[in-house]
């Protein structure tokens, strides 16, 4: 990926550090956002560290504004000019895991997670639109609760199968490719800790944004077990 601009949202922690990690081991150069600008500040100067190339800025994909600055940035850094990557990966879950039926949801873990959740690939995907370089694919972190319902996800499942609803709308609409991208359950602070560590299915986002075929990604959804049976 050398040459190549890879923004990830929400790279402070979990699946978007990992991420962040792979593609810059890989020679993209790498821009990161995240709430937390210290935090943001540790992953990218830690990648740097490694030998990596890589930009952090204190971005809220729920700010517009935010989401504007963080793709005209991106877009001006790269060696080439414009972004190759997204990994619209910011995400929140309100309550326990799994114990945040949606009848008992507060409303502001419901606009939370929409607003998060959703309307955060909204803006991270419209902001990158004019940046985008050709051959650009967008990736959108997402998992089985936004398909396949399960008691005791509330509103955060409906706000991923919202974002993946999103997904297929900007799919048929736009030339870039768009799609979804579905690592399984993480051990994450998302999931209470359950699940495969990030670290292990980061190949699987750098796979989805090189290698995975574009018509079988855009507007799909590309899971674990697709991922394993191409590359094995």
């Amino acid at each position: 990926m050398d040459g190549t601009t890879v923004v990830v949202t929400g790279a402070s922690r979990g699946l978007g550090e990992a991420v962040a990690r792979r593609f810059a081991a890989a020679g993209a150069h790498v821009v990161c956002c995240a709430r937390e600008a210290d935090a943001i500040k540790a992953v990218t100067d830690s990648i740097r560290d490694d030998g990596g190339s890589a930009t952090g800025m204190r971005s809220d994909v729920r700010d517009e504004f935010d989401m504007e600055r963080l793709m005209e940035t991106a877009a001006r850094e790269g060696e080439h000019g414009g972004i190759d990557v997204v990994v619209a990966n910011a995400g929140v879950y309100h309550g326990e895991t799994a114990q945040t039926p949606l009848a008992d949801d507060a409303y502001s873990a419901f606009d939370q997670h929409y607003q998060t959740n959703g309307r955060g690939v909204f803006a991270a995907v419209k902001e990158a639109l004019p940046h985008l370089n050709d051959d650009a694919r967008v990736l959108v972190p997402s998992g089985s609760v936004a398909v396949d319902a399960k008691p005791g996800l509330g509103s955060y499942a409906a706000s991923k199968a919202f974002a993946e609803a999103l997904v297929r709308q900007f799919a048929v609409e736009l030339d870039a490719t768009v799609g979804v991208v579905d690592p399984g359950q993480l051990a994450t602070e998302l999931t209470g800790g359950g699940g495969r560590d990030p670290a292990d299915v980061a190949d699987q986002f750098l796979w989805a944004a090189t290698d995975a075929p574009a018509e079988d990604l855009d507007g799909g959804r590309l899971d674990l077990k697709t991922w394993k049976q191409a590359t094995r």
